[in-house]
């Protein structure tokens, strides 16, 4: 298992090289800048910026630089004296030494936001996206999975058409429409929670709902034809000639196996919500990551387009490694190695 985790690790570096090259090809492909807005600049000024931020240099310089600060971890002792000194979004003082830190996940400053560095956006938003796509990808879970259960075992019954007719309307409903119409009737009219915020729980209930309703219905479909296929596999016939109650056939036998493709669409879907959605936050006036992450795009803010998309790339392979990793524990006969 160690040896499996070293190497998912080192792949995860490799991976961050990548996406990290294609991400800031693209950017520079895009005309403009982050100090060309609608309002030019003059050109001393526009000079000034680039200087100040080096993106004056070779593009392969500042690539290179990118690459030192974010994906390459260091050992520094010392206080470093150039700008790209913030604070970093891993910095761990090691036992050894008075001043020895361990940094790694270095941004650098934002462009638009002036005085603030991409790190500092992170620590303040992406906590609370966090909390908002994790709330709702456990609500996903706790709808989805029983709710395909109950269909699948009721096969070609009513309450199987009617699961799967909410299932099919959750997942045609798009967040943009389904999150209004949760504050008008809860909101407005019934004045049950309110519309917009976040901080308390009652501020919570409407986003995590419209947000985790789609991938509940998603994941109740799936559900549903996992377990159909197990069901109709020779063992299953086989334990329930041999005498065993239904229970133990379904939970003991069947759901281990129908688990596999589940699990394996859970951990995707958890690294996207966690790194923040735009149409909730932006609905129900959220402070999360997915507003900063589109204004970013187009003001051109470099350096936390690269490090959302970086976050994005990171949790999908933390995710799908623990998900290879529950595999072991769902089928014994999967082996890392």
């Amino acid at each position: 298992m160690g040896k499996f985790i070293l190497r998912r690790f080192l792949w995860m570096v490799l991976v961050l090289f990548v996406v990290s090259l294609i991400t800031f090809i693209l950017m520079r492909i895009i005309p403009g800048g982050p100090f060309t807005g609608e309002k030019r600049l003059p050109a001393a000024t526009l000079a000034q910026l680039n200087a100040k931020y080096r993106l004056d240099r070779p593009l392969h310089i500042q690539y290179l630089s990118f690459v030192e600060g974010v994906i390459i971890p260091r050992v520094t002792t010392g206080k470093q004296s150039n700008y790209l000194d913030h604070e970093y979004l891993i910095n761990v003082r090691l036992p050894f030494g008075d001043r020895t830190t361990f940094r790694w996940m270095n941004f650098g400053p934002s462009y638009n936001s002036i005085g603030r560095t991409v790190n500092d956006i992170f620590r303040e938003h992406l906590p609370i996206s966090m909390q908002l796509g994790f709330s709702a990808f456990t609500l996903s879970i706790l709808i989805g999975v029983p709710l395909g259960i109950i269909s699948a075992l009721k096969r070609n019954t009513l309450i199987d058409y009617l699961a799967m007719a909410v299932a099919v309307l959750g997942i045609s409903v798009p967040v943009i429409i389904m999150a209004p119409i949760l504050q008008y009737i809860f909101g407005v009219q019934l004045k049950i929670v309110p519309v917009s915020g976040w901080g308390n729980l009652n501020q919570m209930i409407l986003p995590v709902v419209a947000l985790g309703a789609s991938n509940s219905a998603l994941i109740a479909r799936l559900t549903r034809a996992s377990l159909l296929q197990v069901l109709g596999q020779d063992y299953i016939r086989t334990a329930r000639a041999k005498g065993l109650i239904e229970r133990l056939v379904i939970f003991r036998h069947a759901m281990k196996n129908a688990l596999i493709p589940i699990v394996t669409v859970l951990g995707p879907t958890l690294a996207y919500l966690l790194c923040g959605t735009f149409v909730v936050e932006t609905v129900f006036g959220i402070p999360g990551m997915g507003k900063f992450f589109v204004t970013s795009v187009t003001g051109r803010d470099y350096q936390v387009i690269m490090g959302t998309v970086l976050l994005l790339a990171m949790f999908l392979v933390l995710a799908n490694t623990i998900v290879d990793i529950l595999y072991t524990f769902i089928d014994p006969r999967i082996r890392t190695d």
